[in-house]
């Protein structure tokens, strides 16, 4: 038998902790020399995760965002970026040095509360499958904002004990607090077109709907 099988003996830590532990290592050292407040596009959100407004995306911890950074997906939404803006405003080529300097500050919102809503229950009388339905008033919000919302699993929130049974639907929208809404943790049926099952609408009374079917 192996000295590596043997109780006692410590073992070898395997190339998965390695990678692990290296990952770590690169994220620290990032954190060490970037100033994330430099970033126009990372928002920290209500629940604590950070988001990226360039690719819609939702990290954990700053270290994860900034990974994303790095990531094909991030480089290739800054590319077309600048070659949108360059198109829009030719005369900012000889001022880029004056853009890459400036300073992004973010401006700290003050709470006023939870916004109103109503829930509807449904069942399809063809499938029979169960749906939801979310209005949210928003006569408050910010001008030139929309609502956002998203869905967590029961693991990534800090609130309640996890429950697998179950996952969460929050609404953002500011000045307003995030609101959460625990629904069954069934698979949502998202398809789309004239007959599509998940459906989002913002009207200019500043009721965002959110309607969903749960896959029977």
């Amino acid at each position: 038998m192996s000295e590596y099988g043997k109780a006692g003996s410590g073992g070898l830590q395997s190339s998965q902790y390695d990678n692990i532990d290296r990952r770590e290592r690169q994220k620290q050292l990032v954190l060490e020399h970037v100033d994330v407040s430099k970033d126009p596009y990372i928002i920290s959100n209500h629940i604590g995760s950070f988001e990226c407004r360039l690719c819609l995306t939702v990290h954990n911890n700053v270290g994860n965002y900034l990974a994303h950074t790095q990531g094909k997906k991030h480089q290739t939404h800054l590319a077309r970026r600048a070659a949108k803006e360059q198109r829009e405003n030719p005369a900012s080529k000889n001022n880029n040095y004056i853009q890459t300097t400036s300073r992004v500050i973010h401006k700290k919102t003050i709470k006023i509360g939870r916004p109103g809503y109503k829930i509807i229950k449904q069942r399809d009388s063809k499938t029979g499958q169960l749906s939801l339905l979310f209005q949210i008033d928003y006569p408050e919000i910010e001008s030139g904002l929309q609502p956002r919302h998203r869905i967590m699993s029961a693991f990534e929130q800090r609130v309640e004990q996890p429950n697998k049974d179950y996952q969460y639907l929050l609404f953002a929208a500011e000045p307003y607090e995030t609101i959460a809404f625990k629904i069954p943790n069934k698979e949502i049926d998202r398809t789309t077109g004239p007959d599509g099952k998940f459906f989002t609408h913002w009207d200019r009374n500043k009721t965002f709907t959110l309607q969903l079917y749960f896959k029977e």
